[in-house]
């Protein structure tokens, strides 16, 4: 396993960040890519992009959950998964969009139901980047081989971005 520490400027736009922006040139490849909060980024021709806000140009404007559902098991090559690190950034998305903010929404299970729709829809051998303030990932439990972290510290209290790839057991 590759472990990475740059420094960097934080930046609400992930993908922008120069070693994360590196990190992606290397391991984003041909295939059916997935974003479910894509903040309107296509990072290969073959990306499908979602994202809540509807003035953001994106294929799909719905919550990630609902996204994520549309595709057929085994039918990506990779995801990109990016968002809102903590419940708090959840509310303040989705407030932000005039969505209304749910039990649902606000539940830690909220992102393990998506981790668990990725883990359906990757192909075996696929990739799920992933992004947050943990390491966790899709994880192990899920079928997941932990091949890279990259640790993009902010500087005094900022929280660091860490970013996992994983691949999927054949």
């Amino acid at each position: 396993m590759k472990i990475e520490r740059i420094w960097a400027m934080p930046n609400k736009e992930t993908f922008s960040i120069l070693p994360i922006k590196k990190l992606l040139f290397e391991e984003v490849h041909g295939g059916l890519w997935i974003d479910p909060f894509s903040n309107g980024k296509r990072i290969v021709q073959t990306t499908v992009i979602n994202d809540l806000n509807p003035d953001v140009p994106a294929d799909y404007h719905m919550h990630a959950l609902d996204f994520l559902k549309m595709f057929e098991s085994e039918s990506g090559d990779g995801v990109l998964y990016d968002p809102p690190y903590s419940l708090r950034q959840v509310v303040e998305c989705y407030k932000g969009f005039g969505k209304e903010v749910t039990q649902e929404t606000t539940q830690a299970s909220w992102r393990s139901r998506h981790l668990d729709e990725i883990a359906r829809i990757l192909k075996p051998c696929g990739k799920a980047i992933c992004f947050g303030w943990n390491s966790a990932g899709v994880g192990k439990t899920r079928g997941f081989v932990l091949q890279r972290v990259l640790l993009v510290p902010h500087g005094g209290s900022k929280h660091d971005t860490i970013v996992t790839v994983e691949t999927k057991e054949a």
